[in-house]
């Protein structure tokens, strides 16, 4: 696989979900600050709502805006070969079941793309398989779960 394909694949998705966020952000705001949405007795809590969304949105924006400044510095270079893994690692598991793709990256844990035909998720240093991968090299072997063992086919 080409790594700066999947970071720009990366990217791609990360501007999108971002630029969606931003939009719901600036609609959330809007109406928290409408004049017409002021309340209309003590019980009526539509305003404070509205401003808890656009609150937890605004925070939100700027975590995805911090998580494509990351990816963005992130090089797009493969791995040397024997080269521990590290942060901005592509990384490719295989189990007697089946292989499976995954994207070391700063931010935004959990993110699926699918570039090429393969399945890459997004996983963080702090994610319980990111700490198992730190440091490893192709050909390692790591515990995914009991019983289950993975081998380190690939690192880009």
């Amino acid at each position: 696989m080409n790594k700066q394909a999947v970071l720009d694949h990366l990217l791609t998705v990360l501007n999108a979900e971002l630029a969606s966020l931003t939009r719901a952000a600036q609609g959330a705001f809007a109406a928290a600050t409408d004049p017409d949405s002021k309340a209309e007795n003590k019980y009526d809590t539509r305003t404070l709502e509205a401003s808890y969304v656009a609150r937890g949105q605004a925070q939100r924006v700027a975590e995805l805006q911090e998580a494509v400044r990351a990816f963005g510095a992130l090089s797009g270079k493969a791995w040397e070969s024997g080269a521990a893994i590290t942060l901005g690692a592509l990384v490719s598991l295989e189990t007697p079941e089946e292989r499976a793709h995954y994207f070391l990256g700063p931010f935004a844990g959990g993110t699926e793309i699918v570039h090429e035909g393969n399945e890459i998720v997004v996983i963080t240093p702090a994610s319980a398989l990111g700490q198992k991968l730190i440091g490893r090299r192709e050909g390692d072997a790591i515990a995914l779960r009991p019983g289950v063992v993975a081998k380190i086919v690939a690192v880009v």
